[in-house]
């Protein structure tokens, strides 16, 4: 624990997006219109699962829960970034910062799994209907959704508690608009070898885990949809997994760009550029594609919107 003794950064700069007031303003005015769009999206659709008792399925149930988790995951990043943009300051409190992170890695870590969890759901109801309720029962919703949680807490955890090991000297200014576990050990002026094996082996577990899952159920769900006879059913069959594989490309997508490319071709604006896109506008964008591609799913929306005041319980 030396290295903890030895730190002497009592806080970060997070120099943000841009330097020109002028983009300042523009960003901050964007991030917090999609900000409020992701909340309200998020619980919208959260408030349409538990209303409509016909959306009280395993597959609601998981995306109930990654609409909550969405939420969750903004709000570590935006009302920070927008807080500084409105004040003008940049600072954040080297615990503060170890906060961020941490709260960061675990929801992002949910997140992916609870789209491996929803990823098996569609492969037991395509590939084995007739035993899906006795297969995906309340109990295994609630077992894969505390899993998920517990899984990301630890690793999360391993990665915050060794930050706090190494020293900081001079260098505090981050570039980025929050505390990304990369970036801050590039800043770091003790040994960070422990740490890099460790992102390398445990903190891929969370992406490359569940991405396979995803792969694995997938590779099953197209195998069983095209020994259907018919065109319509697997149309039919495709159809609800459209939602879920387009969020899925959206986030791993860019985790994947970010965390797993050639560090020869990384540069701190391609870096932001992407993280922007897996922190803010994939949570923002998730709520329209399940909505708009699911019938069941806009009918209790349109039930939940045009509900009178006085009869929402």
């Amino acid at each position: 624990m030396e290295g903890a003794n030895l730190t002497r950064v009592s806080e970060f700069l997070l120099l943000g997006l841009s330097e020109d007031p002028r983009q300042r303003r523009l960003l901050f005015i964007a991030f917090l219109s999609m900000y409020l769009v992701t909340g309200l999206g998020n619980l919208l659709i959260i408030l349409a699962i538990v209303a409509d008792p016909r959306l009280h399925t395993p597959m609601y149930f998981f995306l109930a829960n990654l609409a909550s988790v969405d939420v969750c995951f903004t709000s570590t990043t935006v009302p920070k970034m927008l807080a500084n943009h409105a004040s003008g300051r940049r600072g954040i409190p080297y615990s503060g910062c170890l906060t961020q992170m941490f709260f960061f890695i675990w929801f992002a870590g949910i997140d992916s799994f609870l789209l491996t969890a929803m990823a098996y759901d569609r492969y037991a109801a395509i590939c084995h209907p007739l035993h899906y309720a006795t297969t995906v029962t309340p109990r295994l919703c609630g077992l894969l959704v505390a899993l998920s949680w517990t899984a990301a807490f630890g690793n999360a955890l391993t990665h915050t508690v060794l930050l706090t090991r190494l020293s900081f000297c001079t260098h505090n200014q981050v570039p980025h608009f929050f505390c990304d576990l990369s970036p801050l050990l590039k800043l770091a002026c003790s040994d960070t070898f422990l740490n890099q094996v460790l992102v390398d082996t445990v903190g891929a577990l969370p992406i490359i885990v569940p991405f396979a899952g995803i792969l694995v159920s997938y590779t099953r769900i197209a195998a069983a949809v095209l020994r259907v006879p018919s065109a319509g059913g697997k149309r039919k069959a495709f159809s609800t997994c459209g939602s879920h594989l387009c969020v899925v490309s959206l986030f791993y997508g860019t985790l994947i760009g970010v965390y797993f490319s050639p560090m020869s071709s990384h540069t701190a604006q391609k870096d932001t550029v992407a993280a922007v896109m897996y922190t803010v506008v994939t949570p923002m964008l998730n709520p329209f594609i399940y909505s708009l591609r699911n019938s069941d799913m806009k009918g209790a929306l349109g039930a939940l919107i045009s509900r009178k005041p006085g009869f929402i319980k």
